[in-house]
């Protein structure tokens, strides 16, 4: 819990250095101040604040969540769905892109009640290019369990009760929308407060985290908590920026330690804060990802090759885990030995045998089945190798039976070639329909029947 700034009014202390033991670990890590000593004098922090917000009243950018909310608690609440969908859509993902996501969000659901009556199938289309998809998840759950309360929560610790509302947005939201003197502690302001009190602790510990809320706390202007911390953001995004800070532009770089410690010494730099944590190396997945092109035609011999009028067959992930109930090409991960075209085949004939029922050499005749290529798709934590082929099938049975529930229960579609371009299709997903589209376009002739393989001699009996 962060403390109040009448609190830290009490403690006159300026923040003290205390010297790393040398090791070999330690002996190039830059001077830093002892994080657990650290304390904000009153004075100190009125000095933040009156050079912070002048300078966030002159260069603040012209957002569209960024607006006066109208009188009275309707307006309040209106400023807080805002802020919580601005600020959500902005985690993991740039300004720019944010803004047109943002304003296409709030013209088809505009208030928490109208979000709270979508689909989850419209809010994933809608975010689709946004990625980290479980985003879009929460935001509806939350929006349902705000309208079925019939109020928006007001103050921190109600908005930590909502689904997907962690620490950051609730005090984004109460601080913003309605004035609570709370903090917030995102990317930006990590920075901002490890350069003010030159901390080079990992800023990713626990106990890290803890002090910074606490800084955090102490500075917060008690009259204008919102502006104050939009204003700390703003600062850490535009001129306290990683590699390139503008110190000289900087409101408060009177009272920067960082800066001053590399004033003192040439092998101090004030990008040194906060210290770069190494990233954990990423998993490598591999899998085998089929396009399956059902043909409309009822004659397999005269299938038009750029399959203008087939249906893609989709398939609903789990409601649980990775890109959870999100529609997908039929794909199944495989051994990293079993990359080959051969391995690859055997266990996609197995999936969608038991996934569909089809068996391509008994039940269906594949007009075509081409190796399209490969994609290599980064999740934060997952690099997933992408291995793509087209498959293009008539089926003996009755082709609404396809969408009949698959194994354990998987939801299954077809969809035609318009429908799927407006799909909220992952952009690992969109990447792939786009390879198979530009294959057929470069590999298949238009207008060109295609020959069917060869049947086994227990088909021709």
């Amino acid at each position: 819990m962060a403390k109040s700034p009448k609190a830290a009014a009490a403690t006159t202390r300026r923040p003290t250095r205390k010297p790393r033991a040398a090791s070999a670990s330690a002996a190039s890590a830059p001077p830093s101040a002892d994080i657990e000593d650290l304390a904000v004098p009153a004075s100190a922090a009125a000095a933040v604040r009156a050079g912070l917000l002048p300078w966030y009243d002159a260069h603040r950018r012209d957002l569209p969540w960024r607006f006066s909310a109208a009188p009275g608690r309707e307006g309040k609440e209106e400023r807080a769905y805002a802020v919580w969908v601005s600020e959500v859509m902005l985690q993991q993902t740039r300004v720019p892109v944010v803004v047109d996501y943002y304003s296409r969000w709030m013209a088809r659901w505009p208030t928490v009640e109208t979000l709270a009556a979508a689909t989850q199938e419209e809010v994933n289309e809608m975010w689709a290019g946004l990625g980290y998809y479980r985003r879009a998840r929460f935001l509806l759950e939350g929006a349902k369990q705000i309208a079925e309360k019939g109020e928006f929560p007001s103050t921190a610790s109600t908005l930590r009760q909502v689904r997907g509302i962690g620490d950051y947005t609730a005090g984004a939201i109460a601080s913003i929308a309605f004035n609570e003197v709370t903090p917030l502690v995102d990317g930006n302001v990590v920075r901002v407060l490890s350069r003010l009190f030159a901390i080079a602790d990992n800023p990713k510990e626990s106990s890290t985290v803890k002090r910074f809320w606490e800084l955090a706390g102490q500075l917060v202007d008690p009259s204008r908590p919102g502006d104050f911390n939009q204003a700390m953001m703003e600062l850490g995004a535009t001129l306290c920026s990683k590699t390139k800070p503008g110190c000289s532009q900087c409101p408060v770089s009177s009272h920067c330690q960082a800066l001053e410690l590399s004033r003192e010494n040439p092998s101090v730099g004030v990008t040194d804060y906060p210290r770069v944590v190494p990233k954990s190396k990423p998993r490598c997945d591999f899998a085998a990802v089929c396009v399956v092109e059902i043909a409309q035609c009822l004659e397999p011999d005269m299938a038009d090759r750029r399959g203008k009028d087939n249906l893609f067959l989709m398939v609903k992930r789990p409601e649980q885990g990775l890109l959870a109930g999100l529609w997908e090409f039929p794909s199944v991960l495989v051994d990293e030995s079993k990359t080959d075209l051969v391995n690859r085949r055997k266990e996609m004939d197995t999936y969608l045998k038991q996934l569909l029922g089809i068996d391509l050499k008994r039940t269906s005749d594949v007009i075509l089945r081409e190796d399209v290529g490969q994609h290599v798709h980064i999740f934060s934590h997952i690099r997933l190798t992408m291995n793509v082929e087209l498959v293009i099938l008539t089926v003996k049975d009755d082709v609404g039976r396809l969408c009949e529930k698959g194994q354990d229960n998987a939801e299954l579609k077809l969809v035609d070639e318009s429908s799927i371009d407006s799909m909220g299709l992952t952009s690992g997903i969109r990447k792939v329909y786009n390879m198979v589209k530009a294959f057929k376009m470069k590999k298949l002739p238009e207008q060109s029947p295609m020959p069917t393989r060869k049947r086994s001699r227990r088909q021709k009996q």
